[in-house]
């Protein structure tokens, strides 16, 4: 069985049963071992899905069979896995899907640095998922232990390292926590840090019964009002696992991802110049602040900014950042929402204002924006439709100044304007990204990038079976 596309974007993600089932991951268990040279402690945190139990057994027992002692934090966020990686083992291990939809389960690794596993030992794992080692000899088979203790561990920590925190008010902060792994994590640190949390869908229900768990812009703003009902100085959004955070504000609704990326941007930058990483997918509003605050932008491949900081070093790093996530140095290498909980509150907090005013007064523009994702059946027929979605987009738009392929193609414009067109990692979806400094221009694209996909979908006979926005 090829095993090349067990990865995607971020970690595995793969349906259960029809991809993801125990005894394959107990072979991704037993050839992460094997990675590991069969020795060290591997720590396990897990989400609220229906198979968490059966993956994290099953997993254990690959890691086990392969010489590796196992410590079961339980039920977590992600971002914990990364932070007992570097703090106490060899490995950390995550057995989550994220944000998809609740059929879906896998697994995300990091290393004895916090790292994300890269592309290389990701592609190390692969071979040996592909041609399975022998699991070890009876005396040299691992063993279990469990570590819950690491959770509180990890808030203390955070607590600490946000720094102390001068009060002008005590604000209502809501975060809807997706009924996902961050249930007790992340209305503790708003607590902490002088916030009032108010708790939505915070009960952990793996059947994601409320809402999906991508914290989507026209999934979460279905709940604004319920949200804005207690006056919140702002309203955060996690997915399942809580490597990634949505903010909104109780009036103007869903805050575009680049906006926040920029204010964390400005706020970094004010302490110290230095380089910034971004994703493929980010717009112009995180070119102009970096710029403004006299740092140097890089763009990377979408969910493997940890590997450009591994490669130029944290502390040659002011932070890196995707639409959702941010890593931030000053506290570990892995991407973590419930950091970026800690950074917005203690600012909400400390600046006694709510959040939109705030990026309102830092001058962090707010530009039209789109994005949307489409699934198609037959699945087959994806990938033509992508590519010459591609082919046209060399002139559909207008002629590009630059075209960007590190991931996807990204088109950029004299006027400013840009559309990303790309495949998901994670789900058999094509997913665009446009922005314009005017409506206008904004709308135009989208008008006739969308007329376009429909026309390609019917030339191939197949069809568009959904399509989501934001």
């Amino acid at each position: 069985m090829d095993m090349g596309k067990l990865f995607g974007t971020a970690g595995i993600r793969k349906k259960y049963p029809e991809i993801l089932d125990p005894v394959l991951a107990y072979r991704i268990g037993l050839a992460t071992a094997y990675v590991n040279n069969n020795r060290g402690r591997a720590y396990i945190v897990y989400d609220t899905r229906t198979t968490n139990h059966l993956f994290t057994a099953s997993f254990t027992a690959g890691l086990m069979a392969g010489g590796m002692n196992t410590y079961i934090i339980g039920l977590a966020p992600t971002p914990v896995a990364g932070y007992a990686a570097l703090k106490h083992g060899d490995l950390g291990v995550s057995i989550t899907a994220s944000h998809n939809p609740p059929e879906y389960n896998g697994f995300k690794l990091y290393d004895n640095e916090g790292y994300e596993y890269t592309r290389d030992l990701e592609k190390r794992v692969e071979e040996l998922v592909d041609n399975p080692p022998k699991p070890l000899g009876w005396d040299r088979v691992g063993s279990t232990y469990h570590s819950p203790e690491i959770i509180d561990e990890y808030i203390d920590e955070l607590v600490e390292r946000i720094g102390e925190v001068k009060a002008r008010w005590r604000p209502v902060v809501v975060v809807d926590l997706a009924n996902g792994a961050s249930f007790y994590v992340t209305p503790t640190v708003i607590r902490r840090l002088g916030g009032k949390p108010l708790t939505i869908n915070g009960n952990p229900d793996g059947y994601f019964p409320i809402r999906a768990p991508e914290p989507r812009k026209d999934v979460l703003e279905n709940y604004l009002k319920l949200y804005s009902s207690v006056e919140p100085a702002m309203i955060l959004a996690h997915d399942g696992d809580a490597d990634r955070l949505a903010v909104l504000d109780p009036n103007k609704g869903f805050i575009r991802q680049d906006r926040i990326i920029a204010l964390y941007a400005y706020l970094l930058l004010r302490d110290r110049r230095g380089h910034v990483v971004v994703s493929i997918d980010t717009g112009r509003v995180v070119d102009e602040v970096v710029e403004r605050m006299g740092g140097t932008l890089e763009r990377y491949v979408l969910g493997k900014t940890h590997e450009r900081v591994k490669q130029l070093g944290v502390s040659n790093i002011v932070l890196a950042a995707e639409p959702w996530k941010l890593i931030d140095p000053r506290w570990g290498p892995w991407v973590d929402g419930i950091w970026q909980v800690a950074i917005l509150t203690k600012l909400v907090v400390e600046e006694g204002k709510p959040l939109l005013k705030m990026l309102d007064e830092y001058n962090i523009p707010d530009y039209p924006w789109d994005r949307r994702s489409y699934k198609f059946e037959p699945v087959t027929a994806r990938d033509v439709i992508y590519n010459e979605l591609v082919d046209e987009l060399n002139s559909l738009l207008g002629e590009p100044i630059r075209v960007i392929s590190i991931d996807g193609y990204r088109f950029e414009y004299q006027d400013y304007s840009w559309i990303l067109v790309r495949k998901s990692g994670t789900e058999p979806k094509i997913r665009l990204y446009m922005e314009a400094l005017n409506r206008n221009r904004l709308e135009s694209m989208i008008e006739r990038v969308e007329d376009k996909i429909i026309e390609l979908t019917k030339k191939h006979g197949a069809k568009i079976v959904e399509r989501t926005i934001g």
